[in-house]
């Protein structure tokens, strides 16, 4: 379980202090702690 490079992911929810974070992977919800999501890179998508 988690992420590879290439993955579409959509983040769902942000608790109220900022961890934890979930987001959506190829349907798949993920559960990530803000320093666990600091590691993620992103580039933004629009379609």
């Amino acid at each position: 379980m988690g992420m590879i490079k290439g993955k579409f992911l959509t983040v769902l929810y942000r608790a109220p202090f900022g961890d934890p974070i979930a987001i959506d992977v190829d349907g798949y919800v993920l559960s990530l702690r803000r320093d666990e999501a600091q590691l993620v890179e992103v580039e933004e998508f629009n379609a």
